[in-house]
């Protein structure tokens, strides 16, 4: 079969950096294709250029027989290739009726017959099984479904070939068993799918073939059946990884914080538990469980209606984050492009954002202050960054996160909240961020963290509070946990022993 695409002796270089040196690739008509490898290894600059986001230095680019120049996104539009992002690309303030005829609105009478929009939205929508009302404003749905609406409007645009970018980092396990049977779909009808994810369990689970980049160079080609998740990953890293977690050695001490009976009108009720010092505190559930509400409530973000709220045995009121971070509270939100970082800056900026304060006397920045926080957080979290100077937004989704937590580790918090602290971050930078946060509890620092992700929050936590549609299902301590176990709970299916006595420790 000769492929759909067919990439050969791609090279990219930004500055004298060379992000691509001599990539080969090729995808067949109705085959679903993993694209892998560290976050730094290619794989974006690779995609940006076929979407025509970035033109090529060298190299040829094949579609169908015929070699293309793609110098712009129309171009990649026109030839049939389209991508779907981790940050959803749709214009916010429109309904998603909106967003699928965005400039090719139908007309009845010289005016919109809107109509015919949202009917026909609606039916394709339903085609795909996507429970979404067309005349929503995008805004209004969470990201989850956002994402999915972004995965039908490029089906809709007839695309030929469709690069899934980490598509299930925020769906919920029944969103992404929906979003694979689109897929599987797509493939059946002829469609190719470029898939990029860091969850190896996908990889097996969706695709036919893998093709691992590492450093900016192509590694290797297998079909999916001829290889497993300790070869894919020894590829990917250079290295064998004995384990994808490191071990747990919880020494919690006393408590450090309470939580009693807080509730949040519209997102949480009668939320309870107790952390220690040195504990890593987990919190999981589906999308809409109030997790995050839950956390921003801790964090002065937001507000809550009712509940108390101890650190170190005495009530405190979070009346702001500039309050709670003089309490040695720090967040590492969700959505670090949006809410963490500022993009546009460099990275000593962005790292010294909190630190702001202790780096200025008398109104007057001290160079050499914010130096020192600079130079002492690139070595100890391993940042790679051309230097201090580049911008933020340049740099790859695990060097990204790792600034975030630079930034708060620069200002010695006592307690740490993390929202999905991996989203969007490669193996190797994952098991970087598993071995700092074990370092950090080991050191007297206390954790609590929101992840999705089962096997993640399973393996790090100490303990794990499951939450469904904002109320508490209950605290499951390390060695009880199991996937099914804590899925059932998420779901409603099951209730734990400890939801009638959540206040209790380890």
């Amino acid at each position: 079969m000769s492929p759909l695409i067919k990439i050969e002796n791609l090279s990219k270089s930004f500055g004298g950096v060379r992000a691509l040196s001599s990539v080969n690739f090729e995808v067949l008509p109705g085959e679903v294709h993993a694209l892998v490898g560290e976050n730094g290894a290619g794989k974006s600059t690779l995609i940006k250029i076929l979407m025509g986001v970035y033109h090529k230095d060298i190299g040829s680019i094949v579609i169908d027989g015929n070699e293309q120049e793609i110098r712009n996104p129309s171009k990649a539009k026109e030839i049939g290739l389209a991508a779907v992002y981790q940050d959803v690309m749709l214009a916010r303030h429109l309904s998603v009726g909106e967003n699928f005829f965005m400039g090719s609105l139908p007309l009845k009478g010289g005016l919109v017959d809107w109509n015919l929009v949202f009917k026909r939205a609606d039916e394709f929508l339903a085609g795909l099984e996507i429970a979404v009302d067309s005349r929503h404003l995008v805004s209004e749905l969470t990201i989850a479904r956002q994402q999915l609406v972004a995965i039908a409007k490029v089906v809709w645009q007839g695309a030929r070939l469709i690069i899934f970018d980490e598509p299930t980092a925020l769906l919920t396990t029944a969103e992404t068993d929906m979003l694979f049977e689109i897929i599987r779909r797509l493939s059946r009808e002829g469609k190719s799918i470029v898939y990029i994810s860091h969850r190896m369990e996908e990889i097996f689970s969706i695709c036919d073939r893998v093709t691992v980049l590492k450093d900016g160079r192509y590694v290797a080609t297998l079909p999916i059946t001829e290889t497993d998740k300790d070869q894919l990953v020894s590829l990917m890293v250079g290295r064998n990884l004995e384990e994808a977690f490191p071990s747990r050695h919880c020494r919690a001490a006393e408590t450090i914080l309470e939580v009693r009976h807080l509730s949040s009108a519209r997102h949480f009720a009668d939320i309870s538990f107790s952390v220690s010092r040195g504990e890593i505190f987990g919190i999981y559930g589906l999308v809409g469980a109030g997790r995050t509400q839950l956390m921003h409530a801790l964090f002065g973000a937001d507000r809550y209606d009712s509940g108390e709220i101890l650190l170190n045995g005495r009530p405190v009121r979070p009346r702001s984050p500039m309050n709670m971070i003089k309490r040695g509270f720090g967040l590492v939100c969700e959505d670090r492009k949006q809410q963490s970082l500022a993009l546009p800056l460099d990275v000593r900026t962005n790292l010294n954002l909190v630190h702001r304060p202790q780096s200025t006397r008398f109104g007057f920045l001290r160079p050499e202050v914010e130096w020192e926080t600079t130079s002492r957080f690139i070595r100890a979290l391993n940042i790679k960054a051309s230097s201090p100077y580049q911008k933020v937004s340049n740099l790859s989704g695990g060097n990204q996160q790792k600034v975030v937590i630079g930034k708060w580790l620069s200002i010695e918090p006592q307690i740490l909240l993390f929202d999905e602290p991996t989203i969007g971050v490669d193996v190797g930078a994952r098991l970087e961020i598993y071995n700092l946060l074990q370092k950090l509890v080991d050191g007297g620092k206390t954790i609590l963290m929101i992840s999705s992700y089962l096997p993640e929050v399973i393996a790090i936590a100490d303990r794990i509070l499951v939450m469904r549609e904002g109320k508490s299902m209950g605290i499951i301590d390390h060695q009880d946990a199991t996937e099914e176990k804590l899925l059932r709970m998420a779901s409603g299916l099951e209730k734990s022993a400890s939801a009638s006595s959540e206040q209790a420790t380890v």
